[in-house]
């Protein structure tokens, strides 16, 4: 069980503050890397930080579970948080989230998507990415890379 669920049981739908970490990583043609995760739905991999991780590995452990890919040279683009980053889903919980995007250019692996949290990844143009990109994701890249 992840962290963030142990102190769900304790807390049940209150806030809670979740820090995790997303990865913008491109390709030799400067093609971001996207992770389908519901039909549809598109987002940058990465995750929730586990208790006595750092940032830099859990987003390596991230990348790593949700795309077969190992990364590197992970360079820190910018931290989101605040009042725009508060989120209630369908179950009720609530949640600040603490992001702090990566990026890279470096990578080994062959993709591979973990079935369980991802339906399909593929390499977008920048100028072409999907409609269904999360929002948050979209900041984040409009941030990072001034799209």
């Amino acid at each position: 069980m992840e962290y963030y669920q142990e102190i769900r049981q304790y807390v049940g739908h209150r806030p809670l503050i979740l820090p995790g970490a997303v990865v913008i990583i491109q390709n030799e043609f400067n093609e971001i890397l996207l992770q389908e995760r519901k039909p549809g739905l598109f987002g940058l991999p990465g995750g929730l930080m586990d208790l006595g991780e750092s940032l830099e590995e859990t987003a390596s452990r991230e990348v790593l579970e949700e795309t077969g890919l190992s990364v590197s040279d992970l360079e820190l683009c910018k931290v989101f948080s605040g009042p725009d980053y508060y989120f209630k889903i369908d179950n009720g919980d609530e949640f600040y989230s603490v992001t702090v995007v990566y990026q890279t250019k470096t990578f080994t692996g062959t993709l591979q998507a973990n079935a369980e949290e991802t339906l399909s990844l593929n390499f977008f143009p920048i100028d072409n990415l999907p409609h269904q990109l999360l929002a948050s994701n979209k900041n984040f890249l409009r941030k990072c890379l001034d799209i």
